[in-house]
Formats: structure tokens, C-alpha cells, sequence
């Protein structure tokens, strides 16, 4: 049997990295993380750095603005995925620099893990934020690296807690703001599930130079699905608030950044549908039918944890 491939974390430190990092260690891939020095002097960074050496990580000192160091920890691994956070899109030029000097990357997977920021409809803010990605996964090609996308979709444990209300913490108990007409589908996936799939993707030929959907059929759920699914839990009736198309793009407009944001966001997923459409299969591979092995959490099950 062949050896599992080595892979190097960039952000793994991050929300979707930490998850990643453990997926790739506890598959059994020799599996390293790029810190900075000045990581190990954060409180829980450091912590979740220490629980990384128990899953027997490799630390690599480096930094993204030292591109011999970025060379060097790069030599050593096979396959590199970032999971740098929004506010670092721009810095992954810099990986791709390195990547390129240093000619042994079998696999690059950029920071993406949300929606197809080719195939979207999404308005400002965060139309210019999907043209950063676009920008990198171009730089990609041009340098002729070889790639897989990850379009993981929605974050459960970002979305899901409060149900995607705004400026709360806790799924709603009486009334429930929905976007829309609430008849638009939606894909969420827990961040373990998200981090499994993107490690079997990794060294997976059937992913070269493709983008890998994750659309685990059962969290496939238009926005009055998932409420009706609540309401069962709680076994209480909420109240529906409709924001129309219109008084929610009024909205954004309105909005300060990040409110603006998180609203253009669900504008984008909830309203014009960027999460579920037919995949072309000459670009794109679906994750749930490539690795049906893989026993997800569902939406169902996840939200039991907030009753």
C-alpha cells in the first residue's frame, strides 16, 4: 500500500483549520501545521497547538511575509491546503509563489470551504470578497499547480445555533425572521464532516483539478424545512417574519460592515439560491456520492444539542 501523503496546514489555527488538521492526523496522514513564533504566545492558539502535537502533528516554523521559510516547510509535505481566514485571501499568492519554487506540490487546495465563488449570484460586499478567491484559484491555474477546490457551502456550527437570526446566540423560541419566501434550498454541513471530505479529496484522482461540492443529501433544506424541523423539536409554532427581496437588498445597502456582509451573505444563499444547483461534470464532483462511506452528522441530529 502506498504511503498516505504528507499534508501541511496553513491557518491551522483558524475556525475550518483546526478541524482540518485533525482530520488529516487522525486519517493517518503525516500531517504538519505552519505556525509563527508569536502563535505559541496566544492563550488558545497555544493550547490547540499543544492538543496538535498529541494528535502527533509536526510543527513547522514559518511565516507567510518569509517565503524562504514558506519554501522550506513547503519542500517537505506533498500536498498543501490552506485555510487562511477571509481578512488573508490575498496572502495565498505568496503560497503559490512558494509552491511554484519549490516543485513537488502534488495537490494545492486554497482557502475556500463556502460556496462556488464562480457560480454565484451574491451582491456587494461580498461580490468583491468571492472576486479575492476568484483571483487566487485563477493564479492557480495559470502557474499550472495542481488543485482541488473545496465548495463545502454553509458552516452548521456557524449557521445553525441561532438559525441564522441576526445578532443572537440561541435558536428563536417565539418568532423567526426568514429571508425570502423561505422556499429556497440551502446546504449546511457540520465543520468535522466538512475537514473528512476535504482529506479524502486530497490524494483522490477523481478530485484533480476539480471543485468538490459537499451536499450531504439530508442537510439539503429550504429555510422553511429547517424552521418546520425546529418547531417540531421544540413541539412550539413561531411566528414568521418575511423580509422580501427588496427590503432586504434596502437593507444592505443600509447596513454597516459586517452586518452588510452576513446579510449580502444570506441574500446570497438564501434568496438566489447560490448553494444548490446541477453540478457540471466537467468541473465539479459531488462529495457525499464520491465517499458514501462517510456517515455524516445531519442537520436533524445536529440541532438535538439545542432543544
Amino acid at each position: 500500500m502506498a504511503a498516505k501523503s504528507k499534508i501541511l496546514v496553513i491557518g491551522g489555527t483558524g475556525y475550518i483549520g483546526k478541524f482540518i488538521v485533525k482530520a488529516s492526523a487522525e486519517t493517518g496522514h503525516p500531517t504538519f501545521v505552519l505556525v509563527r513564533d508569536n502563535t505559541l504566545s496566544h492563550p488558545e492558539k497555544s493550547k490547540l497547538v499543544e492538543s496538535f502535537k498529541s494528535f502527533g502533528v509536526t510543527l513547522l516554523y514559518g511565516d507567510l511575509t518569509d517565503h524562504d521559510s514558506l519554501v522550506k516547510a513547503i519542500k517537505q509535505v506533498d500536498v498543501v491546503i490552506s485555510a487562511l481566514g477571509g481578512q488573508q485571501i490575498d496572502d495565498q499568492v505568496k503560497i503559490i509563489a512558494a509552491i511554484k519554487e519549490a516543485g513537488n506540490i502534488k495537490r494545492f487546495l486554497p482557502s475556500e470551504f463556502g460556496l462556488d465563488v464562480d457560480h454565484h449570484n451574491a451582491v456587494e460586499p461580498v461580490s468583491s470578497f468571492f472576486e479575492k478567491k476568484v483571483k487566487i484559484r485563477r493564479a492557480i491555474e495559470a502557474e499550472r499547480i495542481p488543485y482541488t477546490y473545496i465548495t463545502s457551502n454553509l458552516f452548521a456550527g456557524h449557521f445553525l445555533p441561532n438559525l441564522l437570526q441576526q445578532n443572537v446566540t440561541t435558536p428563536p423560541r417565539d418568532k423567526v425572521v426568514i429571508l425570502g419566501d423561505g422556499n429556497v434550498k440551502g446546504v449546511y454541513v457540520i465543520e468535522e464532516d466538512v475537514a473528512t471530505y476535504t482529506i479524502k479529496a486530497v490524494e483522490d484522482p477523481r478530485t484533480l483539478n476539480k471543485t468538490v461540492y459537499v451536499r450531504p443529501p439530508a442537510n439539503i433544506l429550504t429555510f422553511n424545512e429547517l424552521v418546520s424541523l425546529w418547531e417540531y423539536k421544540i413541539n412550539s409554532t413561531l411566528d414568521k417574519i418575511y423580509i422580501p427581496d427588496d427590503q432586504l437588498l434596502k437593507s444592505i445597502q443600509e447596513s454597516p460592515f459586517p452586518d452588510n456582509f452576513m446579510l449580502a451573505l444570506r441574500h446570497s444563499f438564501l434568496v438566489k439560491g447560490d448553494c444548490n444547483y446541477e453540478i457540471d461534470p466537467s468541473f465539479g464532483v459531488e462529495a457525499s456520492k464520491l465517499y458514501s462511506e462517510v456517515k455524516y452528522t445531519t442537520v436533524d441530529n445536529y440541532l438535538n444539542a439545542f432543544v
